[in-house]
């Protein structure tokens, strides 16, 4: 994430709706990865103007921008929603705010990399959509008895309840897991959707070299790895335990892991008001220097590691493939300009 400043001068954050500083309000323009005045012309000369969100109006949880002069009342990623939560049940409205916020953000990175957003209520039949659903565990009044996070041509389905902090920590225990963010949900989900996407023929003998065949039996795998036991020590050539179930979920992992390194780096090369690297093996050298940097600040506050991994030569090599499928020229076709249209 890059750093952010009002037309005033003073900085602001991705999140803000306001400057605290000349009091104008602020929204985000994916179009050009700025915040902007939502009611003034932007300062590229171009006599742009923008309108907000609705979701911001009605409800006050997005501060993305819409274009003026679009029909449009709802922003690039609100209109991506094809299922939002019961907003008359408990906190759900604060959990689709968290929701939003860690959309947005999964958001942000993909159209920093250059890939295409379609949304598939827009009739694009690639296109990505978004159900937030509750199921039975959480609200007994639902019809759903459970609902998985998961991703299906193109619709990736977010539990509400890994919203709430407390239901996410005790799924991370359950599951053995040393990381789980509702970020980290969204980016996972993301890999599956651009997997069909980004790998094309040519791609195939070397996904599989890295990952293994994807046409093995997804659910006899998945079945494998829950007999083994929760929490199974990953191997060196896997970036967590789970990534060791199927090549499919191991490519969504690396693909959340490259995601997580790029805006990591991006927001603390900023913070520190230097240039990012683009070469890949550069992006992982960096990152891990300041990953310990991070890991070793947290021991000192008495708080877990922020970043439990460990980036083996394996793993560098599936992310390297990552982005190179992300960055090289083979995938013009779903990347550009963000469509959403």
């Amino acid at each position: 994430m890059k750093r952010f400043k009002c037309r005033c001068g003073e900085r602001v954050f991705f999140e803000n709706t306001w400057c605290l500083a000349c009091g104008v309000e602020l929204g985000f323009d994916p179009a050009t990865l700025q915040m902007m005045a939502s009611d003034s012309q932007d300062e590229g000369g171009a006599g742009h103007r923008y309108k907000t969100c609705r979701n911001r109006s009605d409800f006050g949880l997005c501060n993305w921008l819409v274009d003026a002069g679009s029909s449009d009342q709802y922003c690039v990623s609100c209109r991506l929603n094809r299922t939002i939560p019961h907003l008359d049940s408990g906190n759900n409205l604060q959990h689709w705010a968290t929701l939003e916020k860690e959309k947005r953000r999964l958001l942000y990175s993909l159209i920093d990399l250059g890939l295409t957003v379609q949304s598939k209520a827009r009739g694009w039949p690639d296109g990505l959509a978004f159900d937030f659903i509750e199921d039975q565990r959480s609200n007994p009044t639902v019809p759903e008895t459970f609902v998985s996070t998961g991703h299906q041509d193109g619709v990736i389905t977010i539990n509400v309840a890994e919203a709430d902090p407390l239901y996410r920590l005790r799924m991370q225990l359950q599951l053995g897991e040393i990381y789980r963010t509702v970020l980290g949900h969204f980016r996972h989900e993301s890999g599956h959707y651009y997997f069909s996407l980004l790998l094309g023929e040519h791609n195939t003998d070397e996904f599989r070299n890295l990952f293994g065949d994807e046409r093995t039996d997804y659910a006899l795998a998945l079945d494998a790895y829950y007999r083994k036991g929760i929490g199974t020590p990953r191997g060196p050539e896997f970036i967590s335990s789970y990534a060791s179930t199927h090549p499919l979920e191991d490519w969504a992992e690396c693909w959340a892991h490259f995601l997580l390194i790029w805006d990591g780096l991006e927001t603390t090369c900023a913070e520190r008001g230097v240039e990012a690297p683009r070469d890949i093996d550069e992006i992982i050298e960096e990152w891990i220097e300041y990953a310990i940097h991070f890991n070793q600040t947290a021991r000192s506050l008495g708080v877990d590691d922020p970043y439990p991994f460990v980036l083996t030569e394996a793993v560098r090599r599936k992310l390297r493939f990552v982005n190179d499928l992300i960055r090289g020229d083979n995938v013009a076709s779903v990347t550009g300009h963000p469509v959403t249209g």
